[in-house]
């Protein structure tokens, strides 16, 4: 069957998936990592560990079910129900985690903390079925000079609303300081978990075409061979995973940068929030740049760029703990500039890696060849906890001064993948 949908279709495909996209990044912007659970989790527990284990389950959780998942999509000619089983299903497991934290708060500590992580596993391990056939249906849905153009508008729109979202989060926060503290936050988690069934429902609605034909793999066993195959064969899938596990590695530290202004005298609980939304100010604001950028000059030079700025924020870090600033004013300051630049050099990375994967995948194996990278790049989604280790055996100045390097490695990897027989940067994408 061909894989044609009608020009009106393609356009009304490109509203539904960018409405998803847009109440996708509003929900995810209220249990934001390195902010909003980073900051519950640390008040929870006190330890940087927790911290650090939250975010590796987090990203651990969103790419190592792919690969299984990619293997039965592979073999299917649509693959929206698989996409409805991992949205829908993580959404039940935020609402259950909103009503333990919302009537959990007089419970002791420890089931407190037990209950949280075994509901975060589960919402991270289920949501990671959506990855693979939402990349797949994307793909098929919305055509190649479209794609950075859907992700700018999904994060831009999505920005906005994440502005929104921090700012009912310091709301919620400041209006329940003489309630136990959980109140604040399961509220916070309940609107992401609304708006993430927005989302689903948004995205559910697009018309999936039917994918090219494929010959599915006999056995789980020779989806694996073949992805050992491609890995070996495919130098440029290749140097783009070593690239992805240098940036994990730069990544390692995302969780602690909100620790750093709570360490100054005077620290409010508020201020979590408050640099929640110049992160997402950061998203808001370049997007136009990186959607011109991916689909004009080509994903591959999107790529270099990104790496060149994703050592800016440990930098700055490691300025301000050599500089010893203990005024508060000054440092949420100095913090709004470095958690501007997580916000715009994460999602740039983010439009830059999903359309770069998009391109270099054949049209008739995305799914396998989206499982099979996501699933050799997952260990490096463990790596915060090795930022936690590096923390607690030696200090923070350590762990932002080793995601420099990190960053400085992935920025030369990158520089690699457009040497590639000779391919330029434009010439890689056509």
């Amino acid at each position: 069957m061909p894989n044609i949908i009608e020009p009106a279709q393609t356009k009304r495909n490109f509203r539904h998936i960018a409405t998803g996209g847009i109440l996708f990044q509003g929900g995810a912007a209220a249990i934001d990592t390195s902010t909003i659970v980073a900051g519950l989790v640390h008040s929870l527990t006190g330890s940087t560990f927790a911290v650090g284990a939250v975010a590796a389950i987090a990203h651990y959780g969103w790419l190592f079910p792919q690969l299984f998942v990619a293997h039965v999509a592979q073999g299917r000619t649509y693959r929206m129900s698989l996409y409805r089983l991992g949205a829908f299903g993580r959404v039940g497991c935020l609402a259950l985690l909103s009503a333990l934290l919302w009537f959990g708060g007089g419970l002791p500590r420890g089931p407190l903390v037990a209950g949280f992580f075994v509901m975060w596993t589960a919402y991270a391990f289920i949501g990671g079925i959506v990855a693979a056939p939402y990349n797949d249906i994307v793909a098929r849905t919305v055509p190649s000079e479209w794609r950075s153009r859907l992700l700018a508008v999904r994060f831009f729109g999505g920005g906005v609303l994440a502005l929104g979202v921090a700012t009912f989060a310091h709301q919620a926060l400041a209006a329940t300081d003489d309630l136990p503290f959980t109140f604040g936050y399961a509220v916070i988690f309940l609107l992401g978990a609304t708006l993430l069934a927005g989302s689903a429902t948004a995205f559910s609605t697009a018309v999936e075409p039917p994918a090219p034909p494929a010959r599915p793999s006999s056995s789980f066993r020779a989806f694996l061979a073949a992805g050992l195959n491609v890995f070996r064969e495919d130098r440029c899938f290749r140097r783009f995973l070593t690239a992805q596990w240098l940036g994990g590695a730069a990544a390692m530290a995302l969780p602690f940068y909100i620790l750093q202004p709570g360490r100054v005298e005077g620290a409010q609980t508020t201020d979590v929030a408050l640099l929640l939304g110049v992160q997402t100010a950061g998203v808001l604001i370049s997007n136009p740049l990186w959607g011109w950028w991916g689909d004009r000059l080509g994903k591959l030079s999107l790529l270099l760029l990104i790496a060149s700025l994703r050592g800016l924020a440990p930098m700055l870090t490691l300025v301000w703990l050599a500089a010893g600033i203990e005024d508060r004013e000054v440092t949420l300051l100095w913090f709004g500039a470095v958690f501007f630049l997580l916000g715009a050099v994460g999602n740039g990375g983010i439009i830059a890696q999903l359309g770069y994967l998009m391109e270099i995948s054949p049209d008739d194996r995305r799914p396998a060849y989206s499982g099979y990278f996501n699933m050799l790049v997952a260990p490096a989604a463990l790596l915060p906890m090795l930022g936690a280790v590096l923390v607690g055996t030696f200090s923070f100045t350590v762990l932002f001064a080793c995601s420099l390097v990190a960053a400085l490695l992935h920025f030369l990897a990158v520089r690699r993948l457009d040497a590639l027989s000779g391919i330029t940067l434009m010439d890689m994408e056509r």
